[in-house]
């Protein structure tokens, strides 16, 4: 067997411990240390993998110490950019947690360093690897143009949870924070240029730092006359009604994702805004009588990964990407894009103004 790529794992939380998971599951990967500020958190991801790895509280000590392949990424958004940036000077291969930063600026370095670098960059778009998602933009790009998309993820958190997404939103608001992965599910089912942005938003709490709101929604417009709009709230005044909306309606009918979990405190279960029962495709076909031609048909889900499983997908992914030399400009590019559409989405709450895009 070739020699394992050896991986330092950067940032012990619920990301952090699933793809170190993943690497210690895969022959391919040499987990040679873990890093975090805090030696509990360290200690509960070794507890979880099931492994004894080198422990840092420090990034640049322990890149100077393992000399590593590839560096795992899974902090707070705001040292995305600047880890990303160690990791290429040093030689790295880089998987980095969405989004890639906390501005389109940096984000654009990351990836101009990747290239200089001559070093893979996958971002943690979870949702492009997840089997049901595939067929789901699949069968949107089914529906004809323009497309409506609509889609929430509201989660009513609270104990360790709400105190995580408070310490997330000192970085960005949940609509950035949550909105790059399905503002990217827009582009790849419209597969056109987004032209502008608007958003509303409210701060229903004062446990913030000041200027920042837990609960936005924005409206995306596409060049082919398509819309979208999603929807993110965190904390524990959240309702666990409607909480999780995922509907695409074409000119030839609509698609959903169903069959999600339902109860009190659903919404802050991880597990449930990734998987989901089955798809519902609707016919808007209707025959010369006025009734509809077909029947609505429910598309079966069964089976798919958890939340662990498909971190374990996205790392088989950067696995291929690096021995295969895999091209990821697109990759990279789709990771800028949907950053510029949430953070125009940010200002146009702040202003009240509607944000054109650039070309």
């Amino acid at each position: 067997m070739a020699t394992p790529i050896r991986i330092l794992v950067v940032g012990c939380g619920h990301m952090g411990t699933s793809h170190a998971k993943a690497y210690h599951t895969l022959p391919e990967f040499e987990i040679v240390g873990v890093v975090s500020r805090g030696e509990a958190s360290r200690r509960k991801l070794l507890t979880a993998v099931g492994g004894d790895y080198p422990q840092f509280s420090d990034f640049a000590e322990a890149l100077a110490a393992t000399k590593p392949d590839a560096v795992s990424i899974n902090t707070y958004p705001d040292t995305h950019a600047a880890y990303a940036a160690q990791a290429f000077a040093a030689g790295c291969h880089v998987f980095l947690e969405k989004p890639v930063a906390v501005t389109v600026t940096e984000a654009e370095a990351v990836v101009r360093a990747a290239k200089s670098a001559g070093k893979k960059l996958v971002v943690g778009y979870i949702l492009r690897v997840h089997p049901t998602w595939a067929r789901f933009i699949e069968v949107a790009q089914t529906l004809g143009k323009p497309l409506v998309m609509r889609m929430n993820l509201n989660q009513q958190s609270s104990g360790d949870a709400w105190q995580t997404h408070k310490s997330l939103m000192n970085s960005m608001s949940p609509i950035v924070d949550c909105g790059v992965h399905y503002v990217d599910v827009m582009c790849l089912m419209t597969r056109s240029r987004p032209i502008r942005v608007s958003a509303i938003g409210a701060r229903l709490t004062e446990e913030l730092k000041p200027g920042m709101y837990n609960y936005g929604q924005l409206q995306v417009t596409f060049a082919d006359g398509s819309v979208g709009w999603y929807e993110a709230g965190w904390g524990p005044m959240m309702s666990d009604v409607a909480y999780f909306v995922k509907d695409v309606i074409g000119p030839r009918g609509c698609v959903s994702i169903a069959g999600v979990k339902d109860g009190d405190n659903a919404s802050d279960d991880v597990e449930g805004h990734t998987q989901a029962s089955l798809l519902r495709l609707h016919h808007g076909e209707l025959k010369p009588d006025g009734s509809f031609a077909k029947a609505n048909e429910l598309i079966a889900c069964a089976g798919e990964p958890d939340h662990d499983g498909l971190c374990l997908l996205e790392q088989k992914m950067f696995l291929d990407a690096i021995v295969n030399d895999r091209d990821l400009s697109d990759h990279m590019a789709d990771a800028v894009n949907s950053l510029r559409i949430v953070l125009a989405a940010d200002e146009s709450f702040r202003t009240g103004r509607t944000v054109e895009l650039p070309e």
